[in-house]
């Protein structure tokens, strides 16, 4: 797999410039990017002291000389990776009890090595620490992308104890900073009404943002945040702003923490709950990436960082367009027979749209999938509901021009099914209490191999019979039992079942890469970075409505790339209020656009405007999944929402503008628009008017609107011209 988000468990690299040192020695370590440093250096009884994550600095050799200027009773100074033990009276980092029953752990520094990556654009830095007193070893692994001025980080611990160590806490990444002041924004939320955002300013104690829900984590909680530093205010173009993003999708803990000297301490990784994991004698453990990026735009420049290298480095298929489709699900749900499908082939071909996805219903005979409540696990085509089987949809899906998918939960199984009746010990359980119950669904235990063989094979023999090229992965509840009676270490199953699916998806894109996979999980509840880096689209909520959608989506962007964003246009048409079919397609456009109402029930004019909009996303689909994206107004502030998408030479760009009024309203304003070459020309036409306008000119002045109505709303796209 060439993915470079991949943890590295190798310390040292041939060709590496690499420098071993007494303590005392002078030290430092610079971490860049072409506009950014992370500068520690090491202290003289070997502490490894972070001093600075912002702006590059080309030479750190300063950062030797600084003293502490904290009293030895105050604690430790500002360290790298912090432990329990020594003066260290912060929440730490990394938590152990070792083999001799040791609870406190040292860090000093042994080496550090540095070497640029096959890609020149990439380097990586090891820095290595032992333990005074355990032969407990920590590598802190730094990947920097220059072009991108993104840095992640993740953990590598060994075990040379004479027996096994427990890790009661292991975060990916500590990080102090200094400011004045800190202004956390991150993302909250529920079922249809994820991706909420939420502004606090931090003061002095810890705030933690946090997922115990084992693997479905992000519907309330999500492992990603940005920090405005010295301003109370949160804006999208000015100021100083740290991102950082989890690639997790198991239980995960970010922990913020002021202490007495105004220092910041963030923590981030998977959650201390229900985690201890055993060490082995002679066994390493690898902790989850973490992202980080340092904008000076604002919130803005962090999200157009984060979204340039998660193209780039961070999600497959990052440089191929996420398709546009027609799901199954909201035309026919359990109900249907071959002629059904078809037919929606027919309107979807019709539509322009490349691919048809056939969701929840296609599976099992004995106990077929004909509502929630069984079926799931007998993995076999329905053979009353499609009796020609699965591959003579997907032909004649292919006849049409389309491309075909299907849906799948693999993780869950219904007591009425073949597989349950066979295996009821493959279900997650605890002995002596009763297997825990919901959406008439148990939890596969993703901790036994014979049991991810089986799924494994059932999806690779169902790619391998048909022509498959999209899989819609579904998981509709969250865990709340722990401790699998065949686990050693029980705590551990959150990390074993996430890493379990990552790596079955893995490999079957592997055997398959042409494949592209959607995490859908009940909505938004595997929304998330490490979601992302092994699936190629989120499907973002479950609540399609325009307007609600507005605020969903505008929360996914922040931290998120455009391109692994499902929308869908379906038949609600507004629950807050009445949404026109254009509106919900401008909404839509916004994202990955799909499909999922009815389209029988279409009127002839309604399908004139899905055709039209189906056309005008893919020719705008390059600048939306792929340009710079300009947060130019808030819904949730201005009433109106404004998108601008910017072309990487920025000779074009695509501007949507929609109400959401609540109530009929008419608003007059000032659109300033984002992201233009200064010094060019763009021709473009706003509400009828036939414009050319210098890209200064409509920057710092702008151009006068007027927001006609509560359905209002308009495609702006913008041409450079001589």
């Amino acid at each position: 797999m060439k993915k470079l988000l991949k943890p590295l468990f190798t310390a040292l690299f041939a060709g590496m410039v690499c420098t071993g040192a007494k303590a005392a020695e002078p030290q430092v370590i610079n971490i860049r990017t072409n506009d950014l440093s992370m500068v520690m250096s090491v202290a003289p009884n070997g502490e490894v002291l972070f001093h600075h994550f912002g702006g590059r600095i080309d030479d750190a050799s300063p950062a030797a000389g600084i003293k502490s200027y904290r009293r030895t009773d105050h604690g430790t100074d500002n360290l790298a990776y912090s432990t329990m033990g020594g003066r260290n009276f912060r929440e730490p980092a990394l938590r152990v009890t070792h083999a001799d029953g040791d609870m406190n752990t040292e860090l000093r520094y042994v080496s550090h090595a540095t070497r640029t990556l096959a890609d020149k654009n990439v380097s990586e830095t090891v820095v290595k620490l032992t333990d005074t007193d355990q032969a407990l070893d920590v590598e802190l692994v730094y990947t920097a992308y220059a072009k991108e001025n993104v840095i992640t980080t993740h953990t590598v611990i060994r075990n040379r104890e004479k027996g096994d160590a427990v890790l009661h806490a292991f975060y990916s990444s500590s990080l102090p900073v200094k400011a004045r002041s800190y202004l956390l924004t991150h993302l909250y939320g529920s079922w249809a009404r994820e991706s909420q955002t939420d502004h606090t300013l931090l003061t002095h104690g810890s705030k933690s943002i946090e997922s115990r829900k084992l693997v479905r984590t992000t519907h309330t909680e999500n492992p990603a945040f940005m920090i405005t530093l010295d301003s109370e205010a949160f804006d999208e173009n000015y100021g100083e702003v740290i991102a950082g993003a989890l690639a997790w999708s198991g239980n995960f803990r970010l922990n913020f923490e002021v202490d007495e000297f105004n220092v910041l301490n963030i923590l981030a990784g998977v959650n201390p709950y229900a985690s201890d994991y055993t060490l082995a004698k002679g066994e390493s453990f690898t902790t989850p990436e973490m992202v980080y990026t340092y904008s000076f735009e604002g919130a803005g420049g962090a999200s157009r960082n984060l979204h340039d290298w998660a193209r780039n480095y961070g999600v497959w298929h990052g440089h191929t367009y996420a398709p546009t489709l027609l799901n199954s699900w909201e035309g026919a749900y359990f109900t249907f027979d071959a002629k059904t499908l078809t037919d929606m082939i027919d309107d979807a071909a019709d539509m322009g749209l490349e691919m048809f996805v056939l969701d929840d219903g296609w599976f099992g005979n004995k106990y077929p999938r004909n509502d929630a409540n069984a079926g799931l696990g007998d993995w076999q085509i329905n053979a009353k509901k499609l009796p020609e089987g699965i591959d003579h949809i997907a032909s004649y899906a292919h006849s049409k021009g389309l491309k075909f998918g299907i849906w799948i939960e693999p993780e869950m199984v219904n007591a009425d099914s073949d597989l349950f009746r066979t295996h009821p010990d493959w279900i997650l359980q605890v002995p002596g209490r009763t297997p825990c119950h919901g959406r008439y669904q148990y939890v596969l235990d993703f901790s036994r191999q014979e049991i991810l063989d089986y799924i494994y094979e059932k999806i690779a023999s169902i790619l391998e019979g048909a022509s498959i090229s999209y899989i819609k992965w579904d998981m509709n509840r969250p865990f709340s039992q722990v401790g699998a009676e065949n686990l050693a270490d029980p705590k551990m199953y959150s990390y074993l079942h996430t890493m379990a699916v990552y790596r079955i998806v893995d490999e079957l894109k592997r055997r398959h890469p042409a494949v592209q996979f959607e995490s859908c999980a009940s909505g938004g509840g595997r929304c998330d970075l490490g979601a992302i880096s092994h699936f190629d689209q989120v499907w973002t909520s479950d609540n399609t409505d325009g307007i609600d959608r507005m605020t969903i989506q505008k929360g996914y962007s922040m931290l998120h790339p455009i391109k692994t964003m499902r929308a869908w246009v379906t038949d609600i048409a507004g629950i807050n209020k009445p949404c026109s079919l254009d509106f919900r397609f401008h909404i839509a456009m916004q994202g990955a656009l799909g499909l999922g109402g009815n389209l029988e029930k279409y009127s002839p004019e309604e399908l004139e405007i899905c055709r039209r909009n189906v056309a005008l996303y893919k020719e705008i689909r390059p600048l939306v999944q792929f340009g710079d994206l300009y947060r130019i107004l808030d819904a949730d502030r201005d009433e109106v929402l404004c998108n601008q998408y910017v072309s990487r030479d920025k000779m074009q760009a695509v501007l949507f503008l929609s109400a959401r009024g609540t109530r009929f309203f008419k608003k007059k304003m000032n659109l300033r628009f984002a992201g233009l070459a200064p010094d060019r020309a763009y021709a473009f036409t706003l509400d009828g008017v036939a414009y050319k306008k210098g890209g200064a000119f409509l920057m710092e002045v702008g151009l006068p609107v007027y927001v006609r109505g509560a359905d209002y709303n308009q495609i702006v796209r913008l041409t450079a011209v001589e």
